[in-house]
């Protein structure tokens, strides 16, 4: 999480959407750095615990900004991320296991470690279902994001792609995709309409 106090912004960072390289291109402009454990801090926790500390501290309430990603295709970068050899022989690795077999791990009952990754729509909503986030942008409309960073920030921005997935083949059947679909059909809803909104969508906070 970035928070730029001069430019009333605080960047939100959704697991698997390019955050890394947003973190790299942006990080020195930013007042306050939020890294490595916390650096994923969710836009729940930055409404209730972050954002009152900002407005008693420094009179100042950030707009929330974050990114979101198709759906399936931030799950295959969660797969493709954990068969990395690093992970070898350990619980949250997915050496030697199919993308459908993951996929539906993530939507069991029961995810094994590997499988439990959260979910784009809890990252981004309240527990009423509230979305947190006043500028939401499609992970796959990169130059309406950056463009509206270059305008808050005063610069041109560039992202250079970082912390990069192996390029590993993740097939998935319509089956499997209907059923990840149910499972998760708020995600999508919030998806679809994201990309209605020709990938970015406002929604004032209080």
């Amino acid at each position: 999480m970035l928070i730029f106090l001069n430019r009333n912004l605080t960047f939100l960072a959704t697991p698997k959407t390019g955050t890394t390289a947003v973190e790299m291109a942006l990080k020195p402009e930013a007042e306050i750095v939020f890294s490595r454990s916390r650096k994923h801090l969710t836009a729940l926790r930055y409404r209730r615990r972050v954002l009152p500390f900002l407005q008693e501290t420094f009179s100042a309430s950030p707009e929330p900004l974050a990114v979101m990603r198709d759906p399936v295709e931030q799950i295959r970068s969660w797969y493709r991320y954990r068969s990395q050899p690093r992970l070898d022989g350990k619980k949250l690795s997915t050496k030697g296991l199919t993308f459908e077999a993951f996929a539906l791990e993530v939507i069991s009952d029961a995810p094994p470690p590997r499988a439990q990754i959260g979910s784009q729509f809890s990252f981004l909503t309240s527990d009423q279902d509230d979305l947190l986030v006043q500028h939401l942008f499609a992970y796959e409309r990169q130059p309406t994001f950056r463009d509206f960073l270059a305008d808050r920030l005063g610069r041109e921005v560039k992202l250079k792609p970082k912390n990069v997935s192996p390029d590993l083949p993740a097939p998935l059947s319509g089956e499997v995709e209907s059923r990840l679909r149910t499972a998760r059909a708020k995600e999508f809803a919030l998806y679809d309409r994201l990309i209605a909104a020709d990938g970015y969508l406002q929604t004032p906070q209080e």
